[in-house]
């Protein structure tokens, strides 16, 4: 019996070792050396204060800022423990809506903000992303012609012309892999930390 039992112990013992400690230290080790940045959660730091990171959108609600896309998440409403309230960015809650094309509150929502976004738009299209959430609630990015739609009015609250706002997000706008893996995106907290280093007019 001893000699059926002691191969299965070590083999237990043996591979709980490698795939349990030697593994994940070989692969965090490497991750540390090779893309340190990634590996630490992508971290953005302003003034040596972590304010966020590249990989999570978060909520930017002035006039000053360019907007991200809309976001499902939520959160316990504070008056009552059993229920939750809408809560934009809650990255301790990432989620979408599962709200179907038929919904009547999906629908109704996203009329409201195509009307919020007239004025801006102008004659031109809107954006998908521009009154779409994404699966998870938490997207960092918008396309550029959800930021391009946005640059009146950032310019007009900052004081700063037009066509230098417009000019920033080209420079901060990430292209596809490669070349054609995915869609030009603009990784909207950059793009504000962009912005406030734009000389005032």
């Amino acid at each position: 019996m001893l000699k059926l039992i002691r191969p299965a112990v070590v083999l237990v013992v043996l591979f709980s070792g490698l795939t349990g400690l030697v593994y994940p230290l070989l692969v965090t080790g490497i991750a540390q050396v090779a893309a340190p940045f990634q590996a630490n959660g992508s971290l953005i730091a302003k003034d040596g204060k972590v304010i966020g990171s590249a990989l999570i959108g978060q909520w930017f609600a002035t006039e000053r800022y360019f907007h991200p896309r809309p976001s499902a998440t939520s959160g316990p409403d504070p008056k009552n423990a059993d229920r939750t309230v809408d809560a934009p960015y809650n990255a301790a809650n990432s989620s979408g809506s599962n709200l179907g094309p038929t919904s009547k509150k999906l629908v109704e929502r996203v009329k409201l903000d195509v009307e919020a976004l007239k004025v801006e738009a102008g004659a031109g299209g809107m954006p998908v992303d521009a009154v779409t959430a994404s699966a998870s609630g938490l997207d960092p990015h918008i396309s550029p012609a959800f930021a391009m739609l946005q640059a009146a009015r950032v310019a007009k609250a900052r004081g700063l012309p037009e066509e230098k706002v417009r000019g920033l997000i080209g420079q901060v706008s990430e292209q596809p892999v490669l070349g054609f893996l995915g869609e030009p995106q603009v990784n909207v907290l950059r793009l504000n930390l962009a912005l406030d280093r734009l000389p005032a007019r």
